[in-house]
Order: structure tokens, then C-alpha cells, then sequence
């Protein structure tokens, strides 16, 4: 094994780590925000966000880290945004939770990551026909390549970074509980996101959708394509560093005895009832166009939004925005208590 292997490993199994002792991965927890029952997500992407503006946009200027802007292609980061969050709320996990799921033992994730793979392969097959819908590209917009690298950017970095902490606060003095796991595991986040932006480790952001698209379309030889190549390189990092994650789960759910299999949680069976079928089909199809509107949008809940976000894109805020309308109509429609 050697060294970057192992580096992007230990990176993941930080990154399970980290999700699953807030326990911001389940699928109780992802869809409860769904329906505005808990905040835990929302608050620690938040706080990891602001914390990670300020350090990481520092880590830049003193030129240990390089910027990774994802391009602004209006139509599928709206588009896929809304797809995404609507997958979001039907499955109840993200493509960077999926995995970790799957390693407590969570059996709908595994459906889940199936239907991701399938999401994947179709798009690559779909990708030159729907081309057009995507556009069009205003290019990597960020506030540093709009006001440039100076000491006003630093200062307008430091007060928005300061905004989305305190924001997060916010939501906890409303939500009115005392838990504090969201605000460790979120400052955790913006810490492993700033090693691994660091030149001397990984020089990239933390990413996870590309996974499915690379994996599925390795499997079935789809491999002579512009698009394979494009993702070839994230893709590899990027099973790698979701295979940690899985590790981590799984070694810690066992050591805690908290690994169960599972296929029905306690929130699906309150709103959708107790169907193994039902949730089957249902986590098959939330998987699918979850992974079609990241790879629409060009990244996920962690390559897109946290990422993104800390380094202050453009396309990456407005594909939060449209995450949160999908995830929320989505989750107004679709959860619907079974005995109304």
C-alpha cells in the first residue's frame, strides 16, 4: 500500500469518524431535517462552513493549499440541486453518509449506494444527450476571483465566516436542545477539510459523489469517454477515501456493540409504515437521483456545499440553496404521518 493510498484512508476513517459520533449520517437524523424535526445537519454544516472560510481561505493565502472552484453551470447546479435535495429527503442519506451507514449496519444504505451506482451509469450514457440543459458555464466564480486577493477579500472572508458560525448558533437557540456533538463534528469537518487541502497531503477538497459514476461505469467497461476521464482521477481518491469512512463505521459500531442491520429506522416507519418492499424501492429510487442531480450539479452535500462553501463559490452556495428547497418540498410531501 502506499502512502497516498493510506493517507486517503486514514482521511476517510477521520471523516466516519466524525459523522458517526455526531451521528450526523443516519438516516433518523438526515430525514428529520427534512421535515424540520432536527437541525443537526444544517447546524453542523453551518459551523463547518464558517470555520472553514477562515482557515482555509488563510491556508491559501499563505500558499499551502490551492483554490478547487467548482464551475458555475447555472442549469445543472439548479437543476441538479433540486433533484438532489429531493433524493436527499427520500433516501436519507448523502453520498459521503451512504457508506458510513452501511458500515452500523444500515441495509436501505446499502439499496441506497446500489441505486447510486445505477444513478451513475445512466448519466454517463445520458450525459451527451442532456448537455445542453446544463449550461450555461459562467466559469469558476468565487469572492477572491471577483474582489481579488486582498486585504479586502480577507476581511469580507473573516465577517461571512463569522455569519455562518454565528448563524448556526442561531438554529441551536431556536431548536432549544443541548447537545453539542453538531458543533464538534462541524469545526472536526472544517479541520480535516483544511489537511486535506494542504498541499503535502491531498491538495484537493473532500468530495463523494464522483465515486458513483466512476465505480459503476469501471465496472461495466464504460470507460472510453470524455466524461470517465474527467472523473477518473476524483473518482479513485475518492472510493478510497469513502472505503475509510466505511471502515471507521464499521470498526467503531462494533466496538460500541451498536452495529445493527437494519432496514427499517424508527422516522421511516412513523411516516411510510413498516413495508420491507416499500423501503426498498424507495431508497433504490431516492439513491438514483440523488447521485444524477450531483452529477448534474458537479459535486454533493460534501464536494459542493461544505467544500465550496468554505472557499466561498458561487456555484456552491446557490446549489445549497436549491438543495434545501428539494430537501424541504420534498420532505413536506413525502413524510406524511401513516395513521392521517
Amino acid at each position: 500500500m502506499n502512502s497516498e493510498i493510506l493517507i486517503t484512508l486514514i482521511l476517510g476513517f477521520l471523516f466516519g469518524g466524525i459523522l458517526q459520533y455526531a451521528k450526523l449520517n443516519r438516516y433518523n437524523t438526515i430525514s428529520s431535517l427534512a421535515i424540520l424535526e432536527n437541525y443537526a445537519v444544517a447546524k453542523a454544516i453551518a459551523v463547518a462552513i464558517g470555520v472553514g472560510i477562515i482557515l482555509i481561505n488563510i491556508e491559501i493565502g499563505l500558499g499551502l493549499a490551492s483554490y478547487h472552484i467548482k464551475p458555475l453551470i447555472l442549469g445543472g447546479v439548479i437543476l441538479g440541486g433540486l433533484i438532489f435535495g429531493s433524493g436527499m429527503a427520500i433516501l436519507g442519506y448523502c453520498p459521503g453518509t451512504l457508506p458510513v451507514s452501511l458500515g452500523e449496519g444500515s441495509l436501505d444504505a446499502l439499496i441506497g449506494i446500489i441505486g447510486g451506482l445505477f444513478g451513475g451509469l445512466i448519466y454517463t450514457i445520458l450525459l451527451p444527450s442532456i448537455q445542453g440543459i446544463l449550461g450555461p458555464d459562467f466559469g469558476k466564480l468565487s469572492l477572491n476571483s471577483i474582489i481579488g486577493n486582498n486585504f479586502v477579500f480577507y476581511i469580507l472572508s473573516f465577517i461571512i465566516g463569522v455569519a455562518f458560525i454565528w448563524i448556526s448558533f442561531f438554529i441551536h437557540k431556536k431548536e432549544n436542545v443541548k447537545d453539542l456533538k453538531w458543533l464538534y463534528a462541524g469545526i472536526a469537518l472544517a479541520v480535516l477539510e483544511l489537511i486535506t487541502f494542504s498541499t503535502i497531503v491531498s491538495d484537493r477538497p473532500i468530495g463523494a459523489s464522483t465515486t458513483y459514476p466512476y465505480l459503476s461505469d469501471y465496472s461495466v467497461g464504460l470507460t472510453q469517454n470524455n466524461y470517465f476521464e474527467k472523473i477518473k482521477k476524483p473518482g479513485s481518491w475518492e472510493l478510497i477515501f469513502l472505503f475509510g469512512a466505511f471502515l471507521s463505521a464499521l470498526i467503531i459500531s462494533i466496538i460500541k456493540k451498536e452495529f445493527r442491520l437494519t432496514l427499517i429506522h424508527t422516522n421511516w416507519e412513523k411516516y411510510k409504515g413498516s413495508s420491507s418492499l416499500k423501503r426498498i424501492l424507495w431508497a433504490f429510487f431516492g439513491g438514483f437521483i440523488l447521485i444524477i442531480g450531483a452529477r448534474m450539479a458537479d459535486g454533493c452535500t460534501s464536494g459542493h456545499i461544505l467544500s465550496g462553501g468554505m472557499q466561498l463559490a458561487i456555484s456552491s452556495f446557490i446549489f445549497a440553496v436549491f438543495v434545501f428547497v428539494g430537501l424541504l418540498v420534498t420532505g413536506k410531501y413525502f413524510y406524511k404521518r401513516i395513521n392521517q
